[in-house]
């Protein structure tokens, strides 16, 4: 689609901020307004659009694809996406260990394990190292409900980024630590192909592959500015 208009800003609108172009309401897909519940996501909202060249590319519009999911979809799909979060931590990512090499196993377990600690810590979903080959064995109960608990207490807006860091980052605890900034968003990305960086280092890197790496981790930083927004975060700001 091309470029139809020259200026785009934000206003307030109730408890909302819209995001304007030449003065009018951007649409979301199911004909809504597009807005945004604090003025740091609508302005990021408003520079994606003002970032655009002559053409529009809805599909590198990151920010603008989350808002849309957070207001046409979530509203009516919140059971789906808590129960989504709910099956990642059944078989999360950080919780199986390689059963060799050693090297390998030493890495995942520093970059894996804080992290899966201060989820137990900080929200009770304790989630326990599952031996190699046991792709079944389930996690206690008690840590499913408190992840469960976690995730319906979230509004539209923070369980959408929730949700679609689940599938970006391949793990729960993961998603969990940069929806709650304890870390940055890329460094949950980094950490979620410590497997991938480790073949490659061996067996070298594939230009396909990598060219669908940068894309994920455009995705995973965006992510990581939407997260920060709806907080009221800087985006410069320390963690």
């Amino acid at each position: 689609m091309k470029r139809f208009y020259k200026n785009v800003s934000i206003e307030k609108s109730g408890a909302l901020w819209r995001v304007l172009l030449d003065g009018r309401s951007i649409k979301t897909p199911a004909k809504a307004d597009l807005v945004a519940p604090t003025p740091m996501l609508a302005q990021a909202l408003a520079d994606e659009w003002a970032g655009q060249g002559e053409t529009i590319d809805i599909q590198r519009m990151h920010l603008t694809r989350l808002a849309n999911v957070a207001i046409d979809r979530t509203p009516t799909q919140r059971a789906g996406m808590i129960d989504e979060l709910v099956r990642y931590c059944e078989t999360d990512l950080v919780c199986f260990l390689a059963p060799e090499p050693a090297e390998l196993v030493e890495r995942q377990i520093s970059q894996w394990r804080p992290l899966r600690e201060w989820v137990g810590k900080t929200f009770g979903i304790v989630l326990l190292e599952i031996p190699d080959g046991l792709l079944a064995a389930p996690q206690p109960p008690a840590s499913l409900e408190a992840a469960r608990k976690y995730a319906e207490q979230m509004n539209d807006w923070t369980l959408t980024g929730l949700a679609f860091g689940l599938g970006l980052l391949g793990s729960a605890v993961l998603a969990i630590a940069a929806e709650q900034t304890h870390i940055e968003t890329s460094d949950a990305f980094n950490r979620s192909v410590v497997d991938e960086d480790w073949q490659a280092e061996r067996w070298g890197r594939d230009e396909e592959a990598e060219a669908a790496r940068a894309a994920s981790r455009r995705e995973a930083e965006a992510l990581g500015t939407f997260f920060k927004s709806l907080r009221g975060e800087p985006e410069h700001s320390p963690i």
